[in-house]
């Protein structure tokens, strides 16, 4: 698919963004990010790497159009997990106290 990130055109694979994004750790996540396989990376992560470019150098909607283009999942904030969406354990265990 050809993509406009920073002024400059790129044709990208979402296969290919995989591979390239196989093996790396990602960063912590504060804004939007996007679902790699079963990672969750900042989307200026992925668009440094994927367009090697400064991250200064371009917006993460930029990126995330191009990602939601490909299929992949995005999101404006980081997906909460499940204990921090307020299905904490019971306090009182299994006692019922």
């Amino acid at each position: 698919m050809r993509c406009v990130i920073a002024r400059f055109p790129f044709d990208l694979v979402k296969s290919e963004v995989e591979s390239k994004m196989d093996g790396l750790a990602p960063e912590e996540v504060t804004g939007a990010c996007v679902v790699i396989g079963r990672k969750v990376f900042p989307v200026k992560q992925v668009g440094e790497v994927i367009t090697r470019q400064d991250r200064r150098d371009f917006t993460a909607g930029e990126v995330t159009r191009a990602l939601v283009r490909l299929g992949f999942v995005c999101h404006a904030t980081p997906p909460q997990s499940p204990l921090a969406s307020g299905s904490a354990p019971d306090p009182f265990g299994e006692m019922g106290g």
